[in-house]
């Protein structure tokens, strides 16, 4: 089994986090969101990971490219990276990674997360995941025949067609089936929005009498802009709060300060006349002091004081002392 991650650009409605750090790479509850996303996969799939291709653009770095392989290594996977240089599409994206687009495979789009229980239909050609939304009308959605099959992919659609929302994974009984429907595309320059995209190569799919049937996951969660983001980090904690997952480092400083859960709290963390939580991320080696801070997310290396946060997002070596509330500053970032 192969998965796919196109990961697009930096992420320009998460900035200024995405300055210095690729989107994927912005850790939720401690993790990186493309780490939670591969291994929420891989435990769906529950079969071994042969390879986990990411699909970047040239510009993230190489140090952005080793962290990706060791994510991929982790998994006890062989990571390779390929390069999206310009911003055509999903199907273009996929495309460029056409070298490993063979065999079944997942792909999936690197600013989402799941929290998913489901037996996957190895039998069907293709398995589109798909979560039940109140706004169908706000999302790509699925229109299912008696069998429960897919038959029909609608965008947005006006009238109910149904309440089962595209998150954007899939996966393929034999990818490279996928990877001829969309060179049919790139060749006949099939083109929607200005990009070419994957639902044009599943169409020619299911015109041709494939099988796709849907992927019901439990929880769907969105990392695009700050709120969602921190809203994120808030309800996957809770969740590995109530899985009994550990989620505080052995050698945190605490002096006369308190931890309310479900927390993450990194290592080195050093906490001082303060009280974190519910609902916090501190990455490693943080310093706050004088400071009450909830429903947040604080990256690596910043510096607290002073401060009352609810809803906030600060990156890594920052440095805050003030009153501010509802706030979002990038890496280096000083506010006093």
């Amino acid at each position: 089994m192969k998965i796919i991650v196109p990961m697009a650009g930096r992420g320009s409605r998460l900035r200024p986090h995405t300055l210095t750090i690729p989107k994927p790479l912005i850790p939720v509850a401690g993790k990186p969101i493309v780490h939670r996303l591969v291994e929420d996969i891989a435990g769906v799939l529950n079969q071994p990971i042969e390879e986990i291709a990411f699909v970047i653009h040239e510009s993230f770095g190489k140090k952005v490219e080793d962290d990706l392989i060791a994510i991929a290594e982790k998994l006890g996977a062989k990571g390779t990276i390929y390069y999206q240089n310009e911003a055509l599409g999903t199907g273009h994206a996929i495309m460029c990674a056409k070298d490993s687009l063979s065999g079944p495979a997942v792909i999936a789009y690197a600013d989402t997360l799941i929290r998913a229980d489901f037996d996957l239909d190895t039998t069907a050609d293709s398995v589109i995941w798909v979560k039940q939304v109140d706004k169908p009308e706000a999302f790509g959605v699925v229109n299912l025949n008696e069998a429960n099959e897919i038959i029909e992919l609608v965008e947005k659609p006006k009238e109910f067609v149904s309440d089962l929302a595209v998150i954007g994974i899939y996966y393929f009984k034999d990818v490279a089936v996928l990877k001829n429907e969309l060179q049919s595309v790139l060749d006949n320059n099939i083109i929607h929005g200005g990009e070419y995209q994957i639902n044009d190569g599943i169409k020619q799919m299911m015109a041709k009498g494939m099988k796709f049937v849907p992927g019901e996951v439990d929880e769907w969660m969105d990392c695009g802009n700050k709120d969602v983001t921190v809203e994120t980090n808030s309800r996957m904690l809770g969740f590995l709060h109530n899985d009994g997952i550990n989620l505080v480092a052995q050698n945190v400083k605490l002096e006369n300060s308190t931890i309310i859960p479900p927390c993450y709290i990194g290592e080195n963390v050093i906490l001082i006349n303060t009280t974190v939580g519910p609902n916090v991320s501190l990455g490693n080696s943080c310093h706050v002091q004088n400071s009450t801070i909830k429903d947040s997310l604080v990256q690596t290396h910043s510096h607290i004081k002073n401060a009352v946060l609810d809803n906030a997002m600060i990156g890594n070596h920052a440095s805050f002392d003030g009153n501010f509330t509802s706030i979002s500053i990038g890496d280096y970032s000083v506010l006093e």
